[in-house]
């Protein structure tokens, strides 16, 4: 009952019989809908089908305690119940923790070892090209500019698997939170080197970066002036689980081979 956990299974070659879905998604999300073609979905997250779980006669559930930590006894009733604080840790504590559970112990290390391979790799292509440049991710959406922090989703994969500077300011957002709403005009101040963006796959919001991209503040931009603006997936980029950073870091790796 995690979209995360559910992608940490597939990871170790686990496909659960039944998950959860995006919030805003009408169904799973799409860097891994093609493995759970044969999973029910349960609804969203904060609102699960508990009929259909039920009716799936699970033999263990897994739990975002974010989400349904707070009622953990509906669940029980039904299976036993392993509830995961996405938190506490990061994904690589994650996945060993499931792979204890479900003795994958080995392919769970494995992951993660092939992951780190591949992340020097990409902390060599992304130097090539931008060198000891600072960076910062940014989100349009139909009705605001978000500036991600150090925090998951986002920070972790830049500033502590590939272990890229933030730009000014980054630091001193809220680590409690994802990110931080802010005004185009405030930009010039992270006076970043690179700039990763995430834009909103609505109309509204293409249209909104679009308005962006033909601001005189967005072109003077360091980054924009050195071709230095990577655009990037809400998905993988946002999952934040094994599978996701993981197809994250492929993607990362063509993105700077072809730079």
């Amino acid at each position: 009952m995690s979209i995360h956990l559910t992608n940490d299974l597939l990871s170790l070659g686990i496909t659960p019989v039944g998950s959860v879905i995006g919030g805003e998604a009408k169904g799973f999300l799409s860097h891994v809908a093609d493995q759970l073609q044969n999973t029910t979905p349960l609804g969203p997250v904060k609102d699960p089908d508990m009929e259909a779980l039920l009716a799936l006669k699970p033999d263990v559930i897994y739990l975002d305690e974010e989400f349904s930590g707070g009622d953990i006894a509906k669940f029980e009733k039904i299976a036993p119940v392993h509830v995961f604080n996405l938190d506490d840790g990061t994904w690589r504590d994650h996945l060993k923790d499931i792979g204890k559970l479900v003795n994958r112990e080995k392919e769970a290390e494995q992951y993660i070892q092939d992951y780190a391979t591949e992340t020097e790799e990409v902390k060599s292509l992304i130097h090539d090209t931008i060198g000891d440049g600072t960076v910062m991710a940014i989100r349009v959406t139909a009705k605001e500019l978000r500036v991600f922090s150090t925090r998951r989703p986002m920070g972790p994969i830049l500033y502590e698997d590939l272990g890229l500077t933030p730009a000014k300011g980054i630091t001193d957002i809220d680590s409690t939170k994802p990110y931080q709403v802010v005004s185009r005009e405030i930009l010039p101040d992270y006076d970043a080197d690179a700039i990763f963006v995430v834009v909103n796959s609505d109309d509204e919001a293409q249209t909104m970066f679009k308005e962006l991209q033909n601001n005189p503040i967005w072109q003077g931009l360091k980054a924009v002036k050195a071709g230095h603006v990577y655009p990037i997936g809400a998905q993988p980029w946002l999952d934040y689980s094994s599978i996701g950073n993981k197809m994250a870091m492929d993607e990362a790796k063509e993105m700077f081979s072809k730079k």
